[in-house]
Parts: C-alpha cells; structure tokens; sequence
C-alpha cells in the first residue's frame, strides 16, 4: 500500500479569501508572521511598520491606556491580541479595552478573545486605510463600543462612539478633552497626543481619574 505524503498548507497571502477556522490553521503555522488579520472573509497581512509613523503613536496610546488600566480595577488592556469578532473576521487591533466580567467579550480556552471588546484603538495611515473602511464596518456591526483611529499622515484622531447602530464622533468638549462613554474618567487631550506632549496627556488622565473617585 502506498501512503499519501501528509497535506502541507499553503501559506497566508494577502488576498486568501478563506473561512475563520482555515485562516487559524494556516496563521498556526507561520509563526514568523506578527500581524494578519481576516476582515469580511478576506487575509490582509501588515507591512513592516515604521518607527514615527506607527511604532511611536503607538507607544504613547499604550502608555496613556496602561496609566488607566492600572487605575481602574475590573477591565483588561491587551496589545495587538487576537479578537475573534464572527465567522468572517478575525482582527488583530493595535489595543483594546475590555470589561473582564459581564462585559461583551470572553476570552477563549484557547486564550483569544472572543466577541466585541468595549473599545479598540487603531494605527491608521490615513483615513483611505482600512482601518476606516472596511474594518470600522466590522466593529460597527459587531458593537465595539468605541472605536480610536490615530491617522498619523493626516495628523488626525477619530473617536467613534456605537449609538443605536452606527457609529458617530465623539467630540472634544471646550477644554479639548474627549471622555469616554464606557469607561468612566477616560479622558484624553487629543491636541497634547497629535503634539506628543505625553506628560500633558497623563495629566488629563490623572484628573479624569480624580474626577470619577469623586463621584463626577
């Protein structure tokens, strides 16, 4: 008898149209590759990312979350995890917040996280991206509550907010600051991020804090 040689997957390549489960299997295999996502059915896999333009904002996203995350007992900040959102997307974003019990996402046996995290924040190049298009389509209709976009080429930031199934613009009140709708004393001067003033950034977190211990 002559045995068949064992299947070998084929790589992921941008374009694959494949099904949640086929694009795991492949993903699995391919542990050189840090970051491919599947949206409406379709792979797209990121290009090397550069310093000032995704690695920077980045950075200073995290660490106006991190300052939050580390004040606030009950929620979870995650970094470019997983998100298993239906059967057709499987996104990759660049952070999240999620409520840990009683909130809209779990995470996996297999230690993703599965369903709608509260709030996603996105590295945008601009807003011809992805990130504004198909992919805001998807967090929209899966409910992600709020949804950042820093377009770093535009020196712009978008912050969406799901109200009775689309999203809309949060805008900064008159001080500049944008306060979340689901995390309470979430505040952000967006001026003092798009300027890179991080300190004034924190400083606006940490009175956002103050506010909500005090009952505001």
């Amino acid at each position: 008898m002559t045995l068949s040689p064992p299947l070998t997957l084929p790589p992921l390549e941008n374009g694959d149209r494949l099904t949640r489960s086929e694009f795991e299997r492949r993903y699995a295999t391919m542990p050189q590759v840090k970051k491919a996502e599947l949206i409406e059915g379709t792979v797209y896999m990121a290009s090397p990312l550069r310093a000032k333009s995704h690695g920077e904002p980045h950075a200073r996203v995290m660490a106006w979350l991190g300052a939050y995350w580390a004040a606030t007992p009950g929620i979870q900040l995650l970094d470019n995890a997983t998100v298993r959102l239906d059967a057709d997307n499987e996104t990759q974003p660049d952070a999240l917040l999620r409520i840990e019990t009683e909130g809209q996402s779990t995470i996996s046996e297999d230690d993703y996280v599965e369903g709608p995290p509260e709030l996603i924040v996105e590295i945008a190049a601009s807003s011809a991206s992805i990130d504004l298009n198909q992919k805001r389509n998807v967090y929209c209709r899966n409910q992600v509550q709020e949804y950042l976009v820093w377009r770093t080429y535009d020196g712009a930031f978008d912050w969406f907010c799901w109200q009775n199934g689309e999203y809309v613009l949060l805008n900064a009140d008159a001080d500049g600051i944008c306060r979340s709708v689901v995390f309470p004393g979430l505040w952000l001067a967006k001026d003092a991020l798009l300027a890179g003033n991080l300190a004034q950034v924190l400083a606006v977190l940490q009175q956002g804090v103050r506010d909500r211990e005090m009952g505001g």
